[in-house]
């Protein structure tokens, strides 16, 4: 029998997105799932899994059928999977969390992994955040501003949608370069360094920046920024002692 000992996190997938070979970043995270499920005791997907999603009452969008195939399979083997939302994908309601038996989470939130404390966010709703981005966070969330939406032909939000995305992808691809300009010039490494003044955790998880970074900003926390599997393929494991940042090489 397989000894399930081991925690997962990644995120910012993008799963669909319109600048991306769908077909080909599917079965990379599809291959990575079926590695992991022989030893995996829970999974963390730390938001941007999909690069777009929203229910409807009756229906859901097309595609991702490997990869919600595959978190089943997961689910179904006794894994424990944990999925927080990111800007991309808000609008997952009920039907994942409950054809995958899924925990789905809207907030940053602490949780306790093998006696270790884990501060555990997409990264897009802490720190410091320009007021445009949190009006639209806020609207994003707003159920009356869902319900309108909901109405709107799911051909035609597709459609902008994925203009929305790839715009931003690119107004932001140069994203990584503000860590390099030193680390008290990114915004979440300012937040961790405040946030464990008042709050005793080991680990910081974050996604959304796009970024890969291992830090310690004290004699006893960490912090990670997760990348992503657009440029980076990258993902954090830890065992019950150690956190581990590894990149995934499909070719193996």
């Amino acid at each position: 029998m397989s000894n399930r000992n081991k925690t997962y996190f990644i995120s910012d997938l993008h799963l669909g997105a319109s600048y991306l070979d769908n077909k080909e970043c599917e079965q990379r995270v599809v291959c990575w799932l079926d590695q992991i499920k022989h030893d995996a005791q829970r999974l963390i997907l730390l938001g941007d899994v999909l690069d777009y999603w929203f229910e409807y009452r009756h229906v859901v969008p097309r595609g991702y059928v490997r990869f919600l195939g595959k978190l089943a399979e997961l689910s179904d083997l006794g894994v424990e999977i944990h999925w927080f939302t990111g800007n991309h994908d808000i609008w997952i309601f009920d039907y994942l969390p409950a054809e995958l038996g899924i925990t789905l989470h809207r907030h940053n939130t602490t949780m306790e992994i093998d006696g270790h404390k884990f501060f555990l966010s997409h990264g897009d709703d802490v720190g410091e955040r320009a007021a445009g981005f949190r009006f639209i966070q806020w609207l994003f969330h707003n159920k009356v501003a869902q319900w309108c939406y909901s109405w709107i032909h799911p051909d035609l939000t597709m459609i902008l949608a994925h203009k929305w995305s790839a715009s931003s992808r690119k107004k932001n691809q140069d994203t990584k370069e503000a860590f390099f300009k030193g680390e008290n010039q990114e915004p979440l490494v300012r937040f961790a360094k405040q946030y464990i003044k008042e709050n005793n955790v080991e680990y910081l998880i974050f996604g959304h920046r796009h970024i890969l970074l291992d830090l310690m900003i004290s004699r006893n926390s960490r912090m990670v920024i997760l990348g992503d599997w657009i440029n980076h393929f990258s993902y954090a494991v830890f065992d019950g002692k150690n956190l581990v940042i590894e990149l995934f090489n499909n070719e193996e």
